[in-house]
């Protein structure tokens, strides 16, 4: 399974706890396998206004909204590939769009606007870029995640984050991991990700285990966490 550069997909999230978290991988049996990228650490920096004006529209929950960030998987170098996402949200469905390009020129491109690539995912971050003039690097976040898409249905996606870390000091990717945990040491976040319904397997799971669909936002509760140190 190749990596997908865009996305048009609802997201659904559940916090576990370790036994939850057993219960379901034992279920992916003959259902579901490792995504190209199997474990592995991701970081997210993300960018925002010098005021986080998009962390705070998206915490009140409008129909409509957007946030940029950068991911690598695992610590980059300056020649790292790396994604430039764009996601966006709309009544409920998500909408990311990605780009890749070196660690080094995903740089120049959001911090100088060096002209990188001309394509129609270039230009949706270009207008973002322009729309919001002053986007900088705002936080940096890492997590150990899993990820599973259904053998009958690559489109089915479920992932696993745990370690959720982090910082708004020495944000960069190559800088290594490090920060504020968002989450107990023993909770495990849970996001579902489908074009479709979910399976009736997966249903029957969650309702017999009584485990609930959740709002939760990685960037969202750290930014609250760094507001209530303030």
């Amino acid at each position: 399974m190749s990596d997908q550069m865009i996305f048009k997909r609802y997201e659904m999230k559940y916090l576990l706890n370790r036994t939850q978290y057993r219960q379901i991988t034992e279920a992916f049996e003959g259902r579901m396998k490792p995504d190209i990228h199997g474990k592995n650490t991701i970081l997210s920096l993300y960018f925002d206004t010098p005021d986080d004006l998009l962390i705070r529209r998206s915490l009140e929950k409008p129909l409509y909204k957007e946030k940029l960030r950068v991911r690598s998987y695992g610590i980059a170098d300056t020649d790292t590939t790396v994604f430039v996402e764009l996601k966006k949200k709309y009544q409920s469905v998500v909408y990311k769009r990605r780009i890749a390009m070196s660690e080094e020129e995903a740089r120049r491109y959001l911090l100088s606007h060096a002209s990188i690539m001309d394509t129609q995912i270039s230009r949706e971050i270009d207008y973002c870029l322009f729309h919001y003039h002053n986007l900088i690097p705002r936080m940096l976040l890492s997590y150990d995640r899993a990820a599973f898409y259904a053998m009958d249905n690559p489109q089915f996606r479920i992932t696993f984050d745990e370690n959720i870390l982090w910082r708004d000091q020495d944000i960069t990717l190559t800088t290594g991991i490090g920060g504020t945990p968002v989450l107990p040491a023993d909770t495990i976040l849970m996001e579902v990700k489908t074009a479709d319904a979910i399976p009736l397997w997966l249903v029957q799971l969650l309702s017999r285990e009584k485990i609930y669909k959740t709002s939760f936002s990685k960037y969202g509760t750290a930014w609250l966490q760094k507001q209530r140190r303030l």
